[in-house]
C-alpha cells in the first residue's frame, strides 16, 4: 500500500520543549514510523545540531516550524494591560518557588527568518508547519530546494488556505490532539470538543473526512489516536498516516520529564482542558492546580510563555506536577511506558 510522500503509517509528532530529540526521532524511524523534530522554542544553531544529529543517525524525519502571528507580536493597548493584569495574577505562584517574574517579552518570533534561511541553505525532506501558514513564497522556495511542504490545519477553511498555498500534504489536527492547536483562523474550533452546531466534526476521523471532501492533498490526522483501531478509524476516513504525540510521551526514548511522565498514569489527574494559562495559546493539558487558578489567561502568545517559564523550571526542579504544563490529548489514560518499538508494535500490530 503506497503512503505518497509520508511511506509510513504512523507519525511522530513534533513536540517542541524537549519532548522531541534525534534519538525519539531515531527510535521511531527504527520501529516503522516517520518522526517530526521540532523547532520551537529552539534558536537557529539548536535547530541544525538536531538535523545534525538525526542524519547521523540514518533516520528518516521532517522539521517542523512555529509561524510567528504578527498581531500577537504587537498586541494592543488592552491585550497589554491584560498581560499585565496575568503578570500580577503569578505572583502567588512565583512567591511559593522564590523565582522572579521576568518583564514582559513581545518581540519573540522564534527566529522564523533564520530557520526558514537555514533550511533553504540545507534542505530536509518533510517541513512541517504549525499555528499558521508560511506564505506561498516560502512553500515554493522549500519545494525548490527539494522539500516536501506540510501545513497543519484545525478546520475546512484551514485546509482550503493551505491548499491554495501550494503545500504538498495537510496535517488535520482535531482538538482532542494533545499539546498546542495549530488553529490560526478565529472560526476554527482550537477550544474543545465540537458542540452540537460547532464548526468541528466531533471525532479526528469525522474531521478528515471533511477535509478530504474539500482539498485534495494527502491528510496526515492528528489527535486521540492511542492504538490500531484509531489509527484504521483516520485511515478509513482518507488519512494516509495518523500523526501521534501522546501516545509516545511516556515511552523510554521521549526527552518528556519524568515528572510528566508519571501524572499520564496517575489517577490524580482525571481530565484534560483546553487552556492558555501556560503559553497564551489554546494547549490541551491535564488539569491541575496551575489550570484551575489561570482560567482567564490571555490570548497573547509566546509572551505568556515567557511570564510562566521560570514558574515552570521551578516546578520541575521541585517535582511540583500542579503547576507543570502536562500536555495530554484525550487519550491520555491509554499511553504507554516501554520502549518505542513496544508502542510502534501496538500501533502496526
Amino acid at each position: 500500500m503506497s503512503h505518497g510522500i509520508l511511506s509510513t503509517r504512523v507519525l511522530a509528532a513534533p513536540m517542541a520543549g524537549g519532548t522531541t530529540t534525534p534519538a525519539f526521532v531515531t527510535a521511531v524511524h527504527a520501529a516503522g514510523g516517520l518522526g517530526f523534530l521540532a523547532a520551537g522554542y529552539k534558536g537557529v544553531a539548536a535547530m541544525q545540531a538536531d538535523i545534525r544529529a538525526t542524519r547521523e543517525s540514518g533516520a528518516r524525519f521532517g522539521m517542523n516550524v512555529f509561524v510567528p502571528d504578527p498581531d500577537q507580536l504587537a498586541p494592543s493597548a488592552a491585550v497589554l494591560a491584560e498581560l499585565e493584569e496575568y503578570r500580577l495574577s503569578l505572583h502567588a505562584d512565583a512567591a511559593r518557588y522564590g523565582v522572579e517574574l521576568p518583564p514582559l517579552r513581545l518581540d519573540d518570533d522564534d527566529e522564523w527568518q533564520g530557520k526558514i534561511d537555514a533550511l533553504l541553505a540545507d534542505p530536509v525532506e518533510l517541513v512541517s508547519f504549525a499555528f499558521g501558514l508560511p506564505g506561498v513564497e516560502v512553500v515554493r522556495a522549500l519545494q525548490r530546494a527539494g522539500s516536501a511542504v506540510l501545513a497543519t490545519v484545525t478546520s475546512v477553511s484551514e485546509a482550503r488556505q493551505a491548499a491554495e498555498q501550494g503545500v504538498d500534504a495537510l496535517v488535520v489536527q482535531h482538538a482532542c490532539a494533545g499539546g498546542h492547536s495549530a488553529a490560526f483562523l478565529p472560526d476554527s474550533a482550537a477550544t474543545g470538543s465540537a458542540l452540537p452546531g460547532s464548526a468541528a466534526p466531533g471525532t479526528t476521523a469525522e474531521l478528515v473526512a471533511a477535509v478530504r471532501a474539500a482539498v485534495e492533498l494527502p491528510l496526515a490526522a492528528a489527535g486521540g489516536i492511542m492504538d490500531a483501531a484509531g489509527l484504521d478509524q483516520v485511515l478509513a476516513a482518507g488519512a494516509e498516516a495518523g500523526q501521534l504525540g501522546t501516545a509516545f510521551l511516556r515511552s523510554d526514548e521521549s526527552g518528556a520529564r519524568q515528572l510528566h511522565k508519571d501524572a499520564l498514569a496517575s489517577p490524580r489527574f482525571t481530565q484534560t482542558e483546553m487552556t492558555r494559562a501556560f503559553t497564551g495559546r489554546s494547549a490541551r493539558a491535564l488539569v491541575n492546580e496551575f489550570v484551575r487558578d489561570h482560567p482567564n489567561a490571555p490570548e497573547a502568545y509566546p509572551a505568556v510563555h515567557h511570564l510562566t517559564a521560570p514558574l515552570r523550571a521551578a516546578a520541575a526542579a521541585a517535582g511540583d506536577a500542579e503547576r507543570l504544563n502536562l500536555w495530554a490529548g484525550t487519550g491520555w489514560q491509554q499511553a504507554r511506558a516501554g520502549s518505542v518499538a513496544e508502542v510502534m508494535a501496538g500501533l502496526l500490530g
